[in-house]
């Protein structure tokens, strides 16, 4: 049995970037600790996009290039990047990772997994649309929020998201 940890798109441009918020520079100290805290498998996922993102679907609806393949707003932040170093880091062109599905139902078949942990951003955007993946793919696992460790778009869409999560089962934490 196993626990993982999914860090989700903690990347520059959502932090202090294109799309950085203040409570997104808020969590990066929370998520450093969680991650060097965690006893399991620690996954990263990155947001990818690529030169034609403005003539891309998500372009057209918020016109902000971001996470530029390759580009410094692309990277994983400086304090997190040592630890995705040598762990799986799942570059994702959409909001949530069916790549992430298949991966976490891989490692279950291997040695099952007891729970999955999210942390990261934005709460409302790609944390809820991969850990209602997680659920689809492996619905028995317990499914873990960190809400100290999540930032959303705005205050308000952060909080509708956890209590979304809530009501599809998953459990909310604060540490």
């Amino acid at each position: 049995m196993r626990d993982v940890l999914i860090v989700v798109d903690m990347q520059k441009d959502f932090i202090d970037g294109a799309l950085g918020t203040p409570e997104a520079v808020a969590i990066v100290p929370a998520v450093v600790d969680k991650v060097q805290s965690f006893q399991g498998d620690v996954l990263f996922t990155r947001d990818t996009h690529f030169e034609n993102y403005m003539e891309t679907q998500e372009g057209r609806n918020l016109p902000v290039p971001h996470c530029i393949r390759d580009s410094e707003g692309w990277q994983i932040c400086k304090e997190l990047l040592r630890f995705a170093e040598g762990k799986p880091v799942i570059d994702k062109v959409t909001f949530g990772s069916m790549e992430l599905g298949t991966v976490l139902q891989q490692m279950h078949e291997e040695d099952e997994i007891s729970s999955i942990t999210f942390v990261g951003l934005c709460t409302d955007i790609c944390v809820i649309s991969n850990v209602m993946i997680a659920k689809a793919f492996l619905p028995e696992v317990p499914v873990i929020v960190d809400a100290a460790c999540c930032a959303g778009v705005t205050p308000d869409s952060h909080n509708t998201a956890l209590a979304s999560m809530r009501t599809c089962q998953v459990q909310i934490i604060n540490n």
